[in-house]
């Protein structure tokens, strides 16, 4: 079993490109794969360990980094490796907004438990607002939870101000699927004169592994970005794959659709590629089905 662990945290790097080096050596060193973003608001980011000694190796490195002693973190498992390589980027935000204004470090919402959270949204005054993109909530969310259908979470402010009349005199209560996009989200509704915003503590991932299916008001399934693409309550792996054209879940009976083919469409993305780029896509399968002759591991993308 692999150690899969979501991390962020906001905080000031005055040099973030000065700390990729140390952090890649680190996970090369410790066998760990995935994706950690630096900018000068943080870190965030997923990655994956053979070990959970490994894990802790970089969440002890992490934690030693300026004002990272409060990292938000969340541990599952995976029966595969979920991740191909490892990756250090250098980003200007390490969850894209595109609001400068927005400050989580300066204030955010209300935290709430999972226990807190079941109480608050199922009271009349709320209302419940789905952050993340449009992909993600197909699959899984909270009952009676607003959907958006933002694309990316870049849409998310311009989708508020076209329907922000719909929530006067509400509470407003906001998750994803690890807490992070809500710390953003949060600050921006302050920002906007919404008196009263409460976010979920550690996400989707902590509430589907502290609160009992049975008194459980999620769903569905929780998309996650890594090989398992999906999780349950007990943040037990779910059924979903990935098409690699897309890049969106689908379900094993996708698979016999029609319109599948093997990393070139999908029943949901089948009209959205012309001839050219689908031709690109089969080049891709087949440079992918060579490379698994030789024994390589490889995560299609164009």
């Amino acid at each position: 079993m692999f150690t899969v662990c979501a991390l962020y945290h906001f905080t000031r790097f005055d040099d973030p490109a000065g700390l990729r080096q140390g952090l890649l050596d680190l996970c090369r060193g410790e066998g760990i794969t995935g994706t950690l973003l630096l900018a000068q608001e943080g870190i965030n980011g997923t990655v994956a360990g053979p070990t959970p000694a490994a894990i802790e190796q970089l969440l002890s490195h992490i934690r030693a980094l300026p004002g990272c002693a409060g990292l938000e973190v969340k541990l599952s498992t995976a029966q595969d490796q979920p991740f191909a390589r490892m990756k250090v980027r250098i980003k200007r935000e390490i969850v894209t907004m595109g609001q400068p204004d927005v400050d989580p470090k300066a204030r955010v919402g209300h935290y709430c438990t999972p226990e807190e959270w079941n109480a608050l949204i199922s009271s009349g005054d709320v209302a419940v607002i789905d952050t993340r993109n449009d992909y993600e909530v197909e699959i899984g969310t909270f009952r009676g939870a607003i959907d958006p259908q933002t694309r990316s979470f870049r849409e998310f402010p311009e989708w508020w101000e076209r329907n922000r009349d719909r929530f006067h005199n509400k509470k407003i209560a906001m998750f994803c699927t690890g807490g992070i996009r809500c710390e953003k989200s949060t600050n921006y509704l302050l920002g906007q004169g919404v008196e009263e915003v409460y976010h979920l503590k550690g996400g989707i991932l902590k509430y589907l592994e502290e609160m009992p299916e049975e008194e459980s008001l999620w769903e569905g399934d929780c998309f996650v970005f890594d090989g398992r693409v999906s999780i349950g309550h007990g943040l037990a792996e779910g059924p979903h794959e990935l098409c690699h054209a897309c890049r969106r879940p689908i379900l094993p009976e996708d698979k016999a659709h029609p319109a599948f083919e093997e990393g070139v469409s999908c029943p949901r993305c089948v009209d959205e590629f012309d001839a050219a780029r689908k031709e690109r896509f089969r080049e891709r399968q087949r440079q992918i089905a060579l490379a698994k002759a030789r024994g390589e591991r490889h995560l299609g993308r164009e």
